[in-house]
């Protein structure tokens, strides 16, 4: 129970390593682009072979279908809320002057993309077979960008110990979400846990779509395309 929480709160750590990168560090917004690219791949690899592989394994095709298809509906449902709500730009590396996007917004949005990631890596130990190195890999290397980007958009509206502090509950509501994954699936029927897990797999996979990939495109330019298939080829490796 307790290493789920430990799991979720070290991959959550590395939004808060960005934002530490963004606040006193000079990163060009090339790099940032393709860490996020490298981000994508290795989030694609790993909603597709750990979270929709195990669940066509343990729940077949109807429930898994059913759980992908509903996370990329509430995902994308919730994504249109927050993003009328100022949360747009929250993986933006550029200053936004959009009055409409505000502080909240952007956490809020953070929030909401931690949290069925940080869920299936609780889940991932109830395989007894520890932690899935692949989704850890995945979430940590995924989140430098995000909060690089996101602090971006927060400085200005913030101060620098209030940012930090933001991104300090993120990293526990992440660590939580994952002993939430953790004690919640393990009561479940298979076919029930295969649902959820593939739920998480249609909204990381729409995460992806909506917010990192453009902003992985619009700032690192076309040979993102190539860093994200190494990062996919990463997780794939991961996953052997």
């Amino acid at each position: 129970m307790w290493t789920a929480l430990m799991w979720g709160g070290i991959s959550a750590s590395a939004v808060v390593i960005g934002a530490l990168a963004a606040l006193f560090m000079k990163i060009p917004k090339r790099v940032i682009g393709w860490i996020m690219a490298f981000g994508t791949g290795t989030l694609i690899g790993a909603a597709t072979f750990e979270l929709l592989g195990d669940a066509l394994n343990d729940g077949g095709i109807i429930p898994t279908a059913i759980g992908f298809t509903a996370g990329a509906v509430v995902y994308t449902l919730f994504d249109l809320l927050v993003s009328a709500k100022g949360g747009a730009g929250r993986k933006r590396s550029g200053r936004s002057e959009d009055a409409n996007q505000s502080g909240l917004g952007i956490f809020a949005g953070t929030v909401m993309d931690a949290i069925p990631e940080s869920i299936m890596l609780g889940a991932s130990l109830l395989a007894g077979n520890g932690v899935s190195v692949v989704l850890v890999v995945s979430i940590f290397v995924s989140n430098i960008p995000e909060g690089l980007s996101s602090t971006v958009g927060l400085q200005g509206k913030y101060s620098r110990g209030k940012i930090i502090l933001m991104w300090l509950s993120v990293l526990l509501i992440s660590a939580l979400a994952a002993l939430g994954g953790y004690l919640f699936l393990e009561q479940l029927p298979e076919e029930m846990g295969a649902a959820i897990g593939a739920f998480a797999g249609g909204g990381i996979i729409a995460m992806i779509c909506s917010t990192m990939m453009p902003e992985a495109f619009e700032e690192g330019g076309p040979v993102v395309g190539l860093i994200a298939s190494m990062g996919l080829l990463v997780s794939l490796l991961l996953d052997l």
